[in-house]
């Protein structure tokens, strides 16, 4: 993954859109919004280059998983929820 480039407020992309364009064509750069960030801009390259690795990342389902996994994270869910509801696991 490229390394962060700056980062600009939304009120700066009308007055500084050159030059944060031209630093998105080096790396990607945050833009945010009343201080959180809000957008990434960044080159064709750096998009398509995370486009094929989602892609190439497997997905895969509960009825798929190894049955001790499984077992594992239908533990670890129902101890969350036990947790979340104020009860303890």
């Amino acid at each position: 993954m490229p390394h962060f480039g700056g980062s600009y407020s939304t009120s700066d992309l009308s007055r500084k859109s050159g030059d944060i364009i031209a630093e998105a064509l080096r790396r990607p750069v945050t833009i945010t919004q009343r201080g959180k960030p809000r957008l990434v801009l960044l080159n064709m390259e750096d998009y398509e280059r995370l486009v094929r690795r989602s892609d190439a990342r497997p997905a895969g389902a509960m009825d798929t998983m190894p049955g001790d996994l499984a077992a594992e994270l239908g533990t670890a869910v129902d101890a969350y929820a036990a947790e979340s509801e104020g009860g303890k696991p």
